[in-house]
């Protein structure tokens, strides 16, 4: 939306320059015709923002994917893509696979994209939040989709994608809230770290720099530490069906 309105006022700032000399010579001579001149252009600037406002606050939201309809069981099997005003059918045969991207920041998500890709390019669906496919759990949905798409040979694959944009070291995580996170004893979480490939950082934090300066701590990073709790959370589960 910032950018459509952003188009729109480019018109008139990109115009202002030819405007200029012919404003300067209204206020100069005060002739009453060089005046409607200058009331005119202004007259057509303003038009033609709020046609280019218009025209992208049409185009956008047309050329966005509104729904899309998997039809394993339909002679031939189709996907029907539902746009603003119109609708087009993929076939299946050009269907090559499905992804589903989960990002997420300290281990909560944030959004999902079903992603489908054919043969003829990729087409991503992004949901509003308040859509009930951004409020579905990411497993859920992947089962469902293998489920439907398996007779019809279409891959479906979950992948996570964790928000790494962190400020180290204020915002890792110190150790006893990652024992707690992966649930092992805080003297093991040095060991348990190196061996997923966890990275640390010891500093002193601000408040200890100046009065206690010895008083140092070791950090870790979040987005590395819920994946791991993640996979500890899956051996766990799967050794005590063993």
């Amino acid at each position: 939306m910032l950018s459509m309105l952003g188009s729109g006022v480019l018109v008139p700032l990109i115009a202002l320059p030819l405007l200029l000399p012919v404003l300067v010579v209204a206020l100069v001579s005060g002739y009453a015709l060089v005046w409607g001149i200058v009331w005119v252009v202004l007259g057509i600037m303003a038009l033609a923002a709020i046609l280019i406002m218009a025209v992208l606050l049409y185009t956008v939201p047309a050329g966005m994917v509104r729904w899309v309809e998997f039809r394993p069981r339909h002679v031939p099997p189709q996907v029907e893509i539902a746009r603003f005003l119109r609708r087009s059918t993929l076939a299946m045969d050009d269907l090559q696979r499905i992804v589903v991207v989960e990002q997420t920041r300290l281990g909560l998500r944030k959004s999902i994209t079903v992603t489908l890709h054919s043969t003829g390019g990729r087409l991503e669906c992004r949901p509003a939040a308040s859509s009930p496919l951004a409020l579905i759990d990411a497993g859920t949905l992947t089962d469902w989709l293998t489920g439907e798409l398996t007779p019809c040979a279409v891959e479906v694959e979950h992948r996570t994608e964790a928000q790494r944009n962190f400020s180290c070291p204020e915002e890792w995580l110190a150790g006893p809230r990652v024992a707690a996170l992966w649930q092992v004893p805080l003297e093991a979480v040095d060991e348990t770290a190196a061996h997923h490939g966890v990275r640390s950082h010891t500093y002193t934090p601000r408040a200890s720099a100046m009065y206690n300066p010895g008083n140092s701590i070791t950090v870790y990073d979040p987005a590395r530490a819920y994946e791991v709790a993640e996979t500890l959370r899956t051996q766990r589960a799967t050794q005590a069906t063993e």
